[in-house]
């Protein structure tokens, strides 16, 4: 059989207090997120993880020093290992803490890999996330001297596993939200900057998607429901609505909220903090009759099963073909920077 190795995409998060800093540098250092050249960019950088270091520091304290990402990805690449087993060996690439592309790269080419598969942890893609790590991926790969056949899952924002394991998570809480009253769901998404959404990334069609279809397999046609953006930061105008926004809103309507992580598929800051505490006090300051927050969809089997499901048709596709879903280009051609090929 082939020695066949899996590399998760993941954002990443400072494991420690003394990490915020480094890890926020290496976010805002980052050309997807930052565009300017070149040592403009890392003197910004600098100067940016220099101020939000506080405030990071804070809402980490409050999740016990660190963030639970890595130990959750460890968990999704555990089960995965499980359901693939073989010749196959489950990796992890963080974007901007450890461990990072060059270290991962390093331990498969140790493994003695004869194929790549990466798999980003993004159901949804963006230059922000998905292009970003591939990109810092093929450096490392070509720094490491790892010359094999390597294929790259793009999305899956409407996979079958992924709605089925979110739709399943999202029932109970429905179920005791309507003791409360008709519930509003609101899916929530990290926000990104107007701009990158009108320069055609296909992140906020692709949230959409994952809603609708969500919706669709809940089958209850009598529910009040929106995709909002959450996490914004700094000057730029963001895309809307904004998810406190529409907390605010749910209050003056007085109708209960079941709130949805629909773009995370691990419990970390934004979360536990941001969702768990910051929302939730804000919907009771407001009047939200109750305010209930979806899981994240985790190690659910039914995902787990389809990362497996991409992993087995990304292996038999040509090396460097970029598969969206399980198939071709997914998204229309309006969204110019979608890298799926047609």
């Amino acid at each position: 059989m082939t020695r066949r190795a899996v590399v998760l995409f993941n954002l990443g998060g400072p494991d420690r207090l003394e990490a915020v800093r480094p890890f926020l540098f290496n976010l805002f250092n980052d050309p997807a997120i930052i565009g300017l050249p070149q040592p403009l960019r890392y003197l910004l950088a600098q100067l940016l993880s220099a101020r939000r270091t506080p405030t990071a520091m804070d809402i980490y304290e409050k999740i016990g020093g660190g963030s639970p990402l890595l130990a959750n990805t460890r968990a999704q690449a555990e089960a995965l290992q499980a359901l693939l087993g073989g010749d196959t060996r489950v990796f992890i690439a963080m974007r901007y803490w450890h461990p990072m592309a060059q270290e991962t790269a390093a331990a498969v080419k140790a493994f003695g890999a004869e194929q790549v598969i990466l798999l980003p942890l993004y159901p949804q893609f963006s230059t922000t996330t998905t292009a970003s790590s591939h990109r810092d991926w093929m450096r490392a790969a070509r720094d490491v001297g790892l010359e094999m056949p390597t294929s790259t899952v793009c999305c899956y924002p409407t996979a079958r596993g992924f709605v089925a394991a979110l739709a399943e998570l999202i029932r109970p809480s429905l179920a005791e939200a309507r003791k409360a009253g008709r519930p509003r769901i609101l899916f929530s998404a990290h926000g990104l900057p107007k701009k990158i959404v009108r320069g055609g990334d296909p992140y906020q069609w692709q949230v959409e998607q994952t809603a609708a279809a969500v919706m669709q397999e809940l089958g209850a046609t009598d529910l009040d429901w929106l995709v909002c953006y959450q996490s914004r930061v700094g000057p730029l105008e963001w895309i809307s609505p904004y998810t406190d926004a529409e907390i605010d809103r749910a209050g003056r309507d007085r109708v209960p909220v079941v709130l949805v992580p629909v773009s995370f598929v691990s419990e970390h800051s934004e979360t536990l903090v941001e969702l768990d505490i910051e929302y939730r006090e804000r919907a009771e300051h407001n009047g939200v009759p109750l305010y209930m927050r979806v899981p994240t969809v985790a190690a659910h089997a039914a995902f787990i099963a389809h990362l497996a499901d991409l992993v087995r048709m990304a292996s038999a596709t040509p090396s460097g073909t970029r598969r969206a879903d399980g198939g071709g280009r997914l998204c229309p051609s309006t969204w110019v920077r979608c890298f799926a090929t047609p």
